[in-house]
């Protein structure tokens, strides 16, 4: 039967008295929350200090078994850590920190990194809640960052931690969400307007993209719209790969009814300026209480271009869809007016992807020197405070880095860890400023090991996208701004002739795709000059070029040496320590971090003395 070190045990054991489950920490409400499966069995609760670098978590599972929560990654369990805790028959508990060495076999960890803040057991549920650094000195800890995180949860019928697949989850969750929506302002004058697709029947095809134009609210003064949502019909969801609502410009001539958006007629793609954007795996967003879309006033798009993407694989017919956007909408208005500036590389068959990459990057380049010609008027300067990133199923990860005079200045946004079923709007912790003149580079990683012809560019979620949406203010009338490299000079480095673009994509089919070619595929993308097209809300379009510049790696800060076990000498990293505070308060829990809790309860000098006394073997 697994236990705690004896260290360990014998603390609780000072602190837990002999009975059914009897609570070790704080009760105080921990302000996000989610089912990690689909049975609704395990409950995951959790809360975060960005500035002490620590997480606190809490899990609620139906067993009178062991429990067990921590981080896996991409493409298997095997290395991922858990922490592992339960109640034995006789009250009391066991807690430890621990990795996976096979699929269902833990071992104990060298360094313990989670304080256990809570452990009990009722006639339904175990309780366990713990806090633990972002990023602790153990290698077999990963690491809790902004990226999209693969939560593992694990449970037992007994207190043998031993996984097994009927009891084992694994779910995407983006942990560190900047701002809770009980944070945020709601109007009391909110109003309610939905934008959908009326009773369209989805083809009986893989990919569509329907478009129909509708109008905006209208309204006698200026209103601010401060929140939208999707709005899927039941039994639909699966089928809904995207929505997105684009402005059009007050002189467009827009078509009646609903067709497919980059089909035969070319007026179902008009306009181009995204307001809102939803993609699978999202849910509501609503904006900072500063922030809103502003409409009613003469400046202000009176029409939308609403676009759904239907992914149908299994060619299901009779379907009907009322897909849409749900917007909320107030008169009292916000001190900024917002837009939303679509980056990346143009989706267009010149993207190509090699069939059988381990990894392969793409990129796409915004220069922006034109905005303030383009726009019409003086641009001033951007600040951003939330992004959207998108590419289909060969997306690994992606980031957003900007220039200003040649010299990169940061990292805008990124995700290492993306999933493809998970993409939502996300704020940043600090709003970063874009000066005209700074350049943007889009990043995105691929991987096709499991395609044997190339991926190219386009609509379907079998072709491919590399795109960052950028929420920002104040609202400017640039609606895009992406970049691709000349497919020409790509060709050639790889050995293929090409008269024209067409022709250069083409050749793609020729190449023999080694891990040599792949290589050299991916540095004559990033090499070749890149054609840099910006489009404004009323379909202007002027293009320039330039160069993909060098990106460099953001440092990781130090790790959090452990309290609660030794650091052995192989698990050191080049980051280096930092050493723990004694007393942090964790957001939302105040609850005191890497100070065991005898050292609480008794004071510190007592702890001292008892902590002395266990170390000497006494």
């Amino acid at each position: 039967m697994a236990c705690a070190p004896p260290f360990r045990l014998l603390l609780l054991m000072v602190l837990v008295a002999p009975s059914q489950g009897t609570r070790l920490g704080p009760t105080s409400h921990l302000r996000y929350s989610r089912f990690l499966d689909p049975s609704n069995v395990v409950f995951l609760s959790w809360d975060f200090d960005l500035e002490a670098e620590i997480i606190t978590f809490e899990l609620q599972v139906r067993t009178a078994g062991w429990v067990g929560l921590g981080v896996t990654n991409r493409y298997t369990i095997v290395g991922g850590d858990l922490v592992v805790g339960g109640v034995l028959p006789d009250g009391h508990v066991y807690f430890s920190d621990r990795h996976l060495v096979g699929e269902d076999t833990l071992q104990e960890d060298g360094s313990q990194d989670a304080e256990l803040l809570g452990l009990t057991e009722d006639a339904v549920y175990t309780t366990m809640r713990f806090s633990r650094p972002f990023r602790s000195c153990d290698p077999h800890d990963q690491d809790i960052t902004s990226d999209t995180m693969r939560v593992l949860a694990a449970y037992g019928l007994d207190d043998t931690p031993r996984l097994d697949r009927e009891r084992t989850f694994v779910k995407s969750i983006f942990l560190l969400q900047i701002v809770h929506p009980d944070d945020l302002d709601t109007p009391e004058d909110t109003i309610i307007h939905d934008l959908e697709i009326t009773d369209f029947l989805v083809p009986e095809e893989d990919t569509t993209y329907a478009c129909t134009f509708l109008p905006l609210p209208i309204v006698r003064k200026k209103h601010h719209i401060y929140k939208f949502e999707p709005k899927l019909v039941n039994h639909n969801e699966t089928m809904v790969h995207h929505i997105l609502v684009y402005a059009c410009g007050n002189a467009s001539a827009l078509p009646t009814g609903i067709s497919d958006c980059y089909g035969a007629d070319p007026a179902f793609s008009l306009c181009s300026q995204v307001v809102v954007g939803w993609a699978v795996g999202g849910m509501s967003y609503q904006f900072p209480d500063d922030v809103g879309v502003s409409i009613g006033t003469p400046l202000d798009p009176q029409w939308i271009r609403l676009e759904v993407h239907y992914s149908n694989f299994r060619n299901l017919p009779g379907v009907r869809d009322s897909s849409g956007i749900r917007m909320y909408y107030t008169a009292k208005l916000r001190k900024y007016d917002m837009g939303v500036l679509q980056l990346g590389f143009l989706t267009f068959p010149i993207h190509f992807i090699p069939p059988g990459a381990e990894s392969f990057l793409s990129y796409g380049l915004c220069k922006t020197e034109r905005f303030e010609e383009m726009n019409g008027a003086p641009v001033p300067d951007i600040q951003v405070y939330g992004y959207l990133l998108h590419t289909h199923l060969a997306g690994r990860a992606l980031q957003a880095v900007q220039y200003r005079n040649g010299t990169q200045l940061r990292t805008i946004c990124k995700d290492d860890s993306y999933d493809f079923n998970l993409q939502e709007t996300r704020d940043l912790p600090h709003r970063v400023e874009i000066k005209p003149g700074d350049e943007l580079l889009i990043e995105c990683h691929y991987q096709t090991l499991d395609r044997d012809f190339p991926t190219f560019g386009g609509p379907s979620t079998t072709n491919e996208m590399c795109l960052v949406f950028l929420f920002y203010y104040p609202r400017n009338n640039i609606s895009s701004c992406m970049g691709y490299p000349d497919i020409i000079s790509v060709a050639r480095e790889l050995g293929e002739e090409a008269a024209d673009s067409m022709e250069g994509m083409m050749a793609m089919n020729n190449v023999e795709w080694t891990p040599e070619s792949i290589r050299k595929a991916e540095k004559a993308c990033k090499e070749a000059q890149q054609t840099v097209i910006i489009k404004t809300i009323d379909e202007t379009v002027e293009n320039t070029t330039g160069w993909i510049p060098e990106i460099t790696p953001m440092p990781r800060g130090p790790c959090l040496e452990s309290w609660g076990g030794k650091v052995e000498p192989q698990d050191e990293t080049p980051a280096g320590f930092r050493v723990a505070p004694g007393v942090l308060s964790a957001v939302g829990t105040a609850t005191p971090w890497r100070l065991p809790m005898a050292a609480l309860l008794f004071g510190q000098g007592a702890f001292s003395w008892l902590l002395a006394t266990l170390q000497a073997g006494v």
